[in-house]
């Protein structure tokens, strides 16, 4: 839809909201609202889920103990992000290691535009730092990958097929693997065509981890068509998952020789990591907000 035919449409339901008839019809006044909601996001640069809750997860890649610590550190900075934001939080998802790190960790975060504030945080982390885990203190690079996606309701994806989803179910385990519940109540939901996958944990009981699970793949599924820039049934055909490359990172967290952390995006830079890591995050959020609308 051409940004004309937008402000045309945006016109035409404005002044029909006026006609003093407009609520007879409370459903079609209802679709009309919620339309023209969503051509006022398009026309911003916004999805229609931008305004809703968000899941973010987070996966250790290469640098060992380091990248798990750091993995830790992330979910601290966005529970303290979340915080600030007056968003709730809670883990959905999680697998420690032995140290207090994370090899993954899923947070649902809850609020008013925490999909659209949090959404441009998706990609490859990097810190480089004196190795906490090196006798010899070395200096260490490590990676997390961060994927926020939409929470959306299967409700919500009409284009979804369910016939395309495989569902597996495991035992839930703990740190060190240990399994924590003898039932198998832990979820896999699998996209076969785009090989999308979502695992949950956290619920008692399996159908909760299954409608979780689904709704995460949900989000997934609109989150790889936002960024392919297709439609959402475009995007769902079979496509090759896309691979983690760590040398991509958006973003640098450097501890040591100096101290900084830069998006590599923007640009942007932020001299006090502490502070970073602390939630303090509007900089770089704001700085990617305006390069998406082309400031």
């Amino acid at each position: 839809m051409k940004p004309e035919d937008i402000d045309a449409r945006i016109a035409e339901i404005e002044t029909a909201m006026y006609e003093a008839d407009f609520w007879a019809d409370k459903v079609k006044a209802q679709a009309m609202i919620r339309e023209i909601e969503d051509l006022k996001n398009k026309k911003e640069g916004a999805s229609a889920f931008d305004k809703g809750d968000a899941v973010i997860a987070i996966l250790s890649g290469a640098g060992g103990d380091d990248a798990e610590d750091f993995s830790r550190m992330l979910f601290e900075m966005y529970s303290r992000f979340a915080d600030k934001k007056n968003f709730s939080f809670s883990i959905r998802n999680q697998n420690e290691n032995d140290q207090g790190g994370y090899r993954n960790i899923t947070l649902e975060v809850k609020g008013k535009n925490a999909y659209g504030t949090l959404k441009y945080e998706s990609g490859v982390h990097r810190l480089v730092r004196m190795s906490p885990f090196n006798a010899k203190g070395k200096r260490n690079t490590s990676f997390s990958m961060v994927e926020v996606i939409p929470l959306i309701r299967l409700a919500e994806l009409p284009e979804l097929n369910p016939a395309d989803i495989k569902v597996e179910f495991a035992k839930s385990g703990g740190p060190g693997g240990q399994n924590v519940n003898k039932r198998e109540t832990a979820v896999r939901a699998t996209h076969v065509p785009t090989g999308l996958t979502a695992h949950v944990t956290e619920e008692r009981s399996q159908e909760a981890n299954k409608e979780r699970a689904l709704e995460v793949l949900a989000g997934k599924l609109f989150k790889k068509a936002e960024e392919e820039h297709k439609s959402l049934k475009e995007s769902m055909q079979i496509s090759k998952t896309t691979e983690i490359e760590w040398g991509s990172q958006i973003r640098s967290y450097v501890l040591h020789p100096y101290k900084m952390v830069k998006d590599h995006r923007t640009d942007h830079e932020e001299h006090n990591p502490d502070a970073v890591f602390g939630g303090n995050l509007d900089g770089f959020i704001d700085a990617m907000k305006e390069q998406a609308l082309g400031g």
